[in-house]
């Protein structure tokens, strides 16, 4: 609901779930919006923030893109004998997208891997991450460097004050 100075609630907007996991896996290349294809008690759970993006992966299926391994929960107040937590979800992207997807990630030996889920005007859509796996080196490169940058934000706070 939007408040009297135009702006949306922080209930209504932004970031439900993140994958943390895939920014030390992999190298992101590009990223791309796309929609869900949701049933309604997968809605009201999503924006309960009740949804699991760990497993998540992208792949594509005669000529669609699918989610495979987001876990979603059954929601507390729904029927839940016929909806499969973890059920393949339809991506909805643009046939352009599709196909230029499908020839980078065939071509560069690239992944899709879901980064985040969030709101955008009422909408749920995901973040999806055109990816390169790291190698072991680079993963210990990375925490290093992540490391050496949370040490020296520690040193200029503690100049500041």
């Amino acid at each position: 609901m939007a408040s009297p100075d135009g702006s949306t609630s922080s209930s209504s907007t932004g970031t439900l779930a993140t994958n943390r996991k895939a920014s030390h896996d992999y190298h992101f290349l590009d990223t791309f919006e796309a929609g869900i294809s949701l049933l309604g008690p997968e809605v009201k759970s999503i924006r309960d923030g009740n949804v699991s993006l760990n497993e998540a992966f992208a792949r594509f299926d005669r000529g669609e893109v699918y989610i495979y391994g987001m876990h979603i929960q059954p929601y507390s107040h729904a029927r839940t004998d016929e909806l499969d937590p973890v059920r393949p979800r339809k991506l909805l992207l643009h046939r352009r997208e599709i196909d230029r997807l499908q020839g980078q990630v065939t071509q560069k030996g690239c992944t899709l891997v879901p980064r985040r889920i969030y709101i955008t005007r009422g909408r749920i859509k995901i973040e999806l991450a055109l990816a390169k796996g790291k190698l072991k080196g680079d993963k210990r490169e990375s925490l290093k460097k992540k490391q050496a940058d949370r040490e020296a934000s520690r040193a200029v706070r503690r100049n500041r004050s």
